[in-house]
């Protein structure tokens, strides 16, 4: 088998109990995540937050999320980098097209979802969903157009009944994996795991619809593989508002920097990282390979042993 990122990703699926993704929302939460993390997710709730500052309804264009891909890809040459593709961008054709470039410039695997559009985020109401038919002709179409790409068939539908069909179809039809978005009680994701041959993922948001759970929880209910969507984001819009309201009570005085704090140096430190590719080329152990190296693998041994 060629060690491709898709099938890197694979591998490490058949090694590990659960390999958590997380989500980004531009290159500098990239390389801070992939210091603590070796999975990340291009989250399209996040770049839409990030790059337009609108919400995750559609307005993403193909070509900025592959020129994202490829900048996150760079900083990060060794980690799984897992992508966020909506339905696609609507067109078959399309769909096909951007798999192929996401393939072709190092992303391990995508997310097509089966959403009808005007689409919406998936832990929101008033969802529309495709067709069983017409979706899975799409997903028939990028299985045929990916070489090694790890693809996660996503289905938004809300009845538990339909979630199952459709995500047993998805898996008849060759998914590597199947998501079952919004779920909100991790039974069904047991019942899953006793009738689907493929891996499942589970998608992790504050404040969405499914309940928080621990890795080990979600281990437990059969999952493979965490997708968390928005962490970064988050964090970020918290921690831009609290210093911007202190600096305005503070009459535009910086606090004083402290170990431990992000100043000037620090995060230049990150950044020429980054420009030499420490944290993958082996010149220093990054944090991501720490990690690694102490998760459990299924025979219950860590990675170091």
């Amino acid at each position: 088998m060629a060690s491709t990122p898709g099938n890197r990703l694979r591998a490490d699926l058949e090694r590990r109990d659960i390999i958590p993704l997380i989500g980004v929302y531009d290159v500098f939460s990239a390389s801070v995540a992939g210091r603590h993390f070796d999975g990340i997710f291009v989250s399209g709730f996040s770049f839409a937050a990030s790059y337009y500052g609108l919400p995750d309804v559609g307005y993403i264009a193909w070509p900025d999320i592959v020129a994202f891909v490829q900048r996150v890809r760079t900083i990060l040459p060794s980690h799984h980098v897992v992508v966020d593709i909506d339905d696609g961008y609507a067109d078959v054709e399309v769909a096909c097209h951007v798999v192929k470039q996401l393939e072709a410039l190092g992303a391990s695997g995508v997310v097509l979802e089966d959403q009808q559009r005007p689409r919406k985020c998936g832990h929101l109401d008033g969802k529309q969903i495709m067709e069983l038919d017409d979706f899975v002709n799409k997903l028939q179409r990028v299985l045929a157009a990916r070489n090694d790409l790890f693809v996660v068939a996503r289905t938004d539908a809300t009845d538990p009944d339909e979630a199952m069909v459709r995500a047993h179809r998805f898996a008849a039809e060759g998914a590597d994996a199947v998501l079952v978005e919004g779920v909100q009680d991790l039974e069904l994701l047991r019942n899953l795991r006793n009738e689907v041959d493929c891996h499942l993922v589970f998608n992790q948001m504050a404040g969405g619809k499914s309940p928080p759970a621990t890795l080990e929880q979600l281990s437990s209910a059969g999952v493979s593989l965490v997708n968390y969507s928005t962490p970064c984001l988050f964090a970020a819009h918290d921690a831009v508002d609290t210093a911007m309201a202190a600096l305005r009570q503070d009459d535009g005085r910086l606090p004083v920097a402290r170990p431990g704090n992000m100043d000037v140096k620090s995060c230049t430190r990150l950044l020429n990282e980054n420009c030499k590719g420490v944290m993958s080329n082996g010149q220093n152990a990054s944090r991501a390979d720490e990690v690694l190296r102490s998760t459990p693998t299924k025979q219950g041994k860590h990675d170091s042993d």
